[in-house]
């Protein structure tokens, strides 16, 4: 068997992380084809586990102490490569980092993303690219706008406190020190959230709720990220809350654009060329991508399609495993994979998978090795 195989998952949330998916997938393929040359990639779509990913593909990791969402100290990685830096908010700003898992909605802040920029500024990084999701705060990128030296400010000329609440009292934005700071730093914002920054799909109304926010709350952040809106457009001439992805972890999208200039790339098309994954594929006869579901959500631009896109144009076919698999045959194909695989299968224990995830993945690649791996894939329908 000449030709190898290349090993590309995103995370299973909750149980094992994508460099542990693709160690685990390795360790079942190689038990059955100890001959096969294996390529490990993980991957991410700029939210948990985007730095992991980008240390497996050649980035080196730093770490750094920063505010965690509600201001305690928490130690975080970014990646860095040359001159360009991989910032995930979800290190900093995360939902994983709230002490104790206790939401605040209305408290909680972007303030530690902003300081990993500016760690990856001073490390030397003139492009960074920032992964958004995950997010604990809904503070519209105020909180990290202020770790690079804006000033957000009320009547009073006072700086507001964190949180997206507090954005109900901005009277004034100031950033001068900030744009000095970024001078020569171009910002690219990693994300598949389409969301605008206010209205009916916006950041507050669809993701605050998964934030700990009650309708109240929302309303709140609502009229905190409205104000911030229209501030933005008052002191910097910049009208960005309609823009695709401004409603990204909790609009820190908004804040990228409007305070860091930023452009907005899909999360996983992005990620995958920046990786070099196209070069991974050259020769390879079979990709096992995969996620903890793979379901509706997968078909947005989450990572395991990006990768069959990214395959199907090279000609190399895909197959995906995952926890649970809740797409059609058809759904599958059309999204271009050639076969799947779900712990499910397995165990139809939900929990007892999530225990036993590694374990069973190992199986679940046994069987690729045994019957994919063994038989041309132009010959096989998707497999549940």
């Amino acid at each position: 068997m000449s030709s190898h195989v290349v090993i590309a998952p995103d995370k299973f949330k909750g149980s094992l992380t994508a460099p542990e998916v693709a160690a685990r997938v390795a360790a079942g393929l190689r038990r059955v084809h100890p001959e096969v040359r294996l390529t490990t990639m993980p991957v991410a779509d700029g939210g948990d586990g985007t730095v992991d990913a980008a240390v497996a593909a050649g980035f080196t990791r730093r770490r750094t102490v920063v505010s965690g969402p509600t201001g305690e100290p928490v130690t975080a990685s970014y990646a860095v490569r040359d001159e360009t830096a991989v910032v995930e908010l979800a290190e900093a700003s995360g939902l994983r980092l709230l002490p104790g898992g206790v939401p605040a909605p209305l408290t909680a802040s972007s303030h530690g993303t902003g300081e990993l920029i500016a760690a990856a500024v001073a490390d030397g990084a003139r492009q960074v690219v920032l992964g958004l999701g995950g997010s604990a705060c809904t503070d519209g990128g105020a909180g990290m706008a202020a770790a690079l030296g804006a000033r957000l400010l009320d009547s009073q000329g006072r700086d507001l406190p964190p949180g997206g609440a507090a954005l109900r009292d901005l009277d004034a934005v100031d950033t001068s020190a900030l744009t000095d700071r970024m001078q020569g730093v171009t910002v690219v914002v990693a994300s598949d959230v389409n969301s605008p920054l206010l209205g009916p799909d916006g950041a507050a109304r669809v993701f605050a709720p998964q934030k700990g926010a009650d309708p109240e709350q929302v309303e709140i952040l609502v009229a905190g990220l409205a104000r911030l809106d229209a501030i933005v457009r008052r002191d910097l001439g910049l009208v960005m809350a309609g823009y695709l992805g401004a409603g990204a972890a909790g609009g820190v999208g908004f804040g990228a654009l409007a305070f860091l200039a930023a452009r907005v790339e899909p999360g996983i098309a992005y990620l995958l060329d920046l990786l070099g994954f196209a070069a991974q594929l050259d020769g390879a006869r079979l990709v096992v991508t995969g996620e903890g579901s793979l379901d509706a959500q997968s078909l947005r631009g989450k990572a395991p399609v990006g990768v069959a896109r990214a395959a199907r144009r090279a000609g190399v076919p895909v197959v995906a495993v995952s926890g649970r698999r809740a797409l059609s045959d058809d759904q599958l194909r059309a999204a271009g994979f050639a076969g799947a695989y779900a712990l499910t299968d397995l165990e139809p224990d939900p929990g007892r998978c999530m225990e036993d995830a590694g374990p069973l993945l190992e199986r679940l690649a046994e069987e690729i090795a045994r019957t994919v791996l063994e038989e041309p894939l132009s010959r096989r329908e998707p497999t549940s």
